[in-house]
């Protein structure tokens, strides 16, 4: 079994910027194309050549052969591990001091993924952040379930389909995992993503440590359901919006950004052409997105995501 380490590194390219205002349009595209940004960038930096005209992205839709430098050249290998591209750890950490900044992590449980393997997977996410931003502790960390969604004609629908969705044992046993992390100071916040009245009701009553933060996605009803306002007053709980998406990572597109194609990075094989690389069952695992903003100034400092996947070769 091997684990491959997606990386983007930082994605706030030509200095910081303004964080934007909720409802702003982001989706699990701006993890692809971050992450095909710094597949490129690793290849033309690592190539002897400099890269070649054929990974530039404006050849995206071109039908050519795509030359690139061999995996092995802009990738690392450490015992069951494979980092896509390789992570010089010697220029991670923020500017100021870890006290200076507002560190918030997403973490996505994708679907299809066994259910026992979250607290691994929990930790492992959580270390890379640490490791990357070179911080003690993150401010805020926010759950994100497989299976859940705002989803509805309107906000009352919404909230009514989100009560059944999801497993309330499954998330409820997850939420020890994270509240372990609270626990031992990695942690200053806990957060959910996607829990309406009803499934956040349920959820406080189960659990040890309560979220202070609940983050919706709003996109096709317009306002958050008054039953959720109302539970996360009384509760002072704090709602926030989102655009992602909750499976942010299908096995299909993993496979396009790691494959042989002109958008691909050339990583996996494909025997339709007869181009040799990794083989095996891909299965991604789990998401982590990180945002570190300067407290004083409001700006984003450093943004990106960590995606893992386990390939059975």
């Amino acid at each position: 079994m091997t684990r491959l380490i997606l990386s983007t590194s930082n994605i706030m390219t030509g200095g910081p910027s303004i964080i934007r205002k909720p409802g702003a349009d982001r989706s699990n595209l701006e993890l692809t194309n971050s992450l095909r940004s710094n597949f490129l960038a690793a290849q033309q930096d690592y190539s002897p050549a400099g890269g070649s005209k054929a990974n530039s992205p404006t050849n995206y839709d071109e039908e050519e052969s795509v030359s690139r430098p061999s995996p092995s050249v802009w990738t690392t290998r450490e015992n069951s591990n494979f980092y896509i591209p390789t992570i010089d750890w010697s220029l991670s950490g923020l500017s100021e001091e870890p006290s200076q900044y507002d560190i918030t992590v997403k973490l996505f449980y994708l679907p299809g993924v066994d259910v026992a393997d979250r607290a691994q997977h929990t930790k492992d996410a959580i270390a890379l952040v640490l490791k990357e931003l070179r911080v003690p502790s993150i401010d805020l960390l926010i759950v994100s379930f497989p299976g859940m969604s705002f989803e509805g004609d309107c906000e009352w629908d919404a909230d009514k389909k989100n009560a059944s969705q999801g497993d309330d044992k499954q998330e409820i046993k997850s939420w020890s995992i994270v509240e372990d992390l609270y626990d031992q100071g990695l942690v200053k916040k806990l957060g959910l993503a996607e829990f309406g009245s009803e499934k956040l009701s349920r959820f406080l009553d189960k659990v040890r440590i309560p979220p202070k933060v609940d983050q919706v996605n709003i996109k096709d009803c317009c306002n958050v359901p008054p039953p959720l306002l109302q539970l996360a007053k009384r509760q002072q709980i704090e709602l926030l919006v989102h655009n992602d998406c909750t499976n942010i990572l299908p096995s299909g597109t993993l496979r396009e950004l790691l494959g042989q194609g002109v958008r691909g990075a050339g990583v996996l094989s494909e025997s339709k052409r007869g181009i040799d690389g990794m083989k095996g069952e891909l299965t991604p695992e789990w998401v982590v997105k990180y945002t570190a903003v300067v407290r004083d100034r409001g700006v984003i400092e450093n943004k990106g995501y960590f995606a893992v996947a386990d390939l059975k070769e």
